[in-house]
């Protein structure tokens, strides 16, 4: 596993250390974001991707009682609708890379997460939330326009098409509980609890068998855009890559020795 780093830009920090790599958000009080701070972003999954150490990811907020925002508005009025269209472009670009990563995100909601906060929870492969973490929701309407960050499409194939609707139109938010009953998040955990609970899943997925965990991810995120029997094959192909795994070979191993598998990653 790498060692411990720390890498601090204006806006985020990336914190990594045994195999897990903490995204630190501090943009400003409510983490409301204009296009600096996706640049700083797409840099660090850049980053992420390339890290070979690194098996899940924990995007989470250093600002008390807020996780994001989304964009800020007064950045948003300042800017011509062109401009405005390229910086959706550039989030929705940006926000993809997650899904077609093999490392594993957690977003690690500890206060308010709306807008483009949401959206970017939305486009990570799980979300924890603490029980006081405060409103959750879509509100764009209000301002005239639609959630042109993914809000509209990965709300609605997370939570179902009708749901995804009502939240949409009307813009209403809504509570933790009533987030996870929906299942709009995974887990909910008592608020003094929630980032330790988060750091310990993460770090239970680098120290198990991150290859194979990482090609499961790709087979879901993936597959689910594919018709059934393309989704099988390609979920047939990244079986065959874990076959001829070093990880594979250990697991089988392992379980005809009754003893604990020692995970290379590989």
């Amino acid at each position: 596993m790498s060692a411990t780093t720390a890498t601090e830009n204006k806006m985020l920090t990336v914190k990594k250390a045994e195999g897990v790599a903490e995204v630190h958000i501090h943009v400003n009080k409510t983490n409301a974001y204009d296009l600096d701070y996706y640049r700083e972003l797409n840099a660090a999954i850049d980053d992420i991707r390339f890290d070979p150490d690194i098996k899940a990811v924990i995007l989470m907020s250093d600002m008390p009682k807020f996780f994001s925002v989304g964009a800020n508005v007064q950045f948003l009025k300042s800017s011509d609708p062109k401009f405005k269209t390229q910086f959706c472009l550039f989030c929705n670009e940006t926000l993809d890379k997650i899904a077609r990563s093999p490392q594993i995100w957690i977003a690690c909601l500890e206060g308010h997460t709306v807008g483009g906060g949401l959206e970017m929870a939305l486009a990570c492969d799980l979300r924890f939330i603490g029980d006081e973490a405060g409103k959750i929701g879509l509100p764009e309407v209000s301002l005239g326009v639609l959630a042109g960050t993914g809000g509209t499409q990965r709300l609605a194939r997370q939570v179902g098409h009708s749901k995804a609707l009502d939240m949409n139109v009307t813009g209403e938010t809504i509570s933790p509980q009533e987030a996870y009953d929906i299942k709009l998040v995974d887990r909910l955990y008592p608020q003094s609890e929630i980032r330790e609970q988060t750091q310990a899943y993460a770090k239970k997925i680098a120290n198990n068998a991150s290859y194979a965990a990482g090609n499961i991810k790709l087979s879901i995120m993936n597959g689910k855009e594919m018709p059934l029997n393309v989704a099988i094959r390609y979920e047939g192909e990244l079986q065959n890559l874990l076959f001829r795994s070093d990880d594979a070979q250990e697991g089988l191993q392992a379980f005809l020795d009754k003893r604990s598998p020692e995970w290379s990653g590989k």
